[in-house]
């Protein structure tokens, strides 16, 4: 059964980077997969374990986030809830909004969930990261014309198979401008693919951006990063600046 958490009174499921009526810069940054935290659950070993997988969160995305947002001034929105308690990818029908094993393992503390239990998910961690996008959205595009980018990680092997790739471009309606930062990103020393390691068509692995970009009617383009890239503070920092220096071509005209 779900419990209540009252640390969500004085820490939120969500945190923003920046100021979106302050921010100059052409792009709000959302970050779906950015903390493998529980809320209301306890974990056993099984679970940690998951958890600081790549199953619990996107691995070393949160910070290269953070430093696109103070370095091209822009506002930035991140999840603070593990995936595995519920996706903000996802759509609230998709069968994978909750798992409840991951392979081989499941996850205890979603066995046996009441229709009631996904209901309180939704409306204390999913809902509340929506809802703040959409605000920051708003208030941003008030002010001027932004992009969304959407950032998240990969693992490098995946049922044994080696992704060669180092940054994914992953979009729907966006291909010219897709093409156009794909090119960039290579000009920046990354190995790069479009719609890889997931296709971005249709929204099946984008759903939240595209979702708050339709919303607002403005271009959006999910980005996938190897994690293997952005292990440390150095490397994090490297590849935020050189992300960054790419993003240019997707700026506003």
């Amino acid at each position: 059964m779900q419990t209540s958490d009252p640390t969500l009174k004085i820490r939120p499921p969500v945190r923003v980077v920046g100021d979106p009526l302050k921010a100059s810069g052409p792009f709000v940054l959302t970050c779906e997969h950015a903390s493998n935290r529980l809320v209301g659950v306890v974990a056993n070993a099984a679970d940690r374990a998951l958890l600081d997988d790549h199953w619990g969160f996107d691995r070393g995305i949160a910070p290269v986030t953070e430093a696109m947002a103070r370095a091209l001034d822009c506002v930035a929105v991140l999840s603070d809830f593990s995936r595995l308690l519920v996706d903000p990818n996802r759509p609230i029908d998709s069968p994978t909004l909750v798992v409840e094993r991951c392979g081989e393992v499941p996850v205890s503390f979603n066995q046996g969930l009441a229709p009631a239990d996904v209901r309180h998910r939704i409306e204390t961690l999913y809902a509340p990261y929506h809802g703040t996008v959409d605000r920051v959205c708003r208030a941003r595009l008030a002010r001027g014309p932004a992009h969304l980018v959407s950032m998240h990680s990969y693992t490098p092997d995946f049922l044994g198979q080696r992704r060669s790739m180092e940054i994914g471009v992953l979009f729907d309606d966006y291909e010219a401008e897709a093409e156009a930062l794909g090119g960039a990103l290579e000009k920046q020393g990354f190995a790069v693919a479009l719609n890889e390691p997931y296709s971005g068509k249709a929204g099946a692995f984008t759903y939240s951006i595209m979702k708050h970009g339709q919303a607002h009617g403005v271009p959006f383009i999910e980005l996938e990063v190897r994690n293997d890239l952005i292990e440390t503070v150095d490397q994090q920092a490297d590849v935020a600046a050189r992300i960054g220096e790419a993003l240019r071509v997707f700026a506003p005209a």
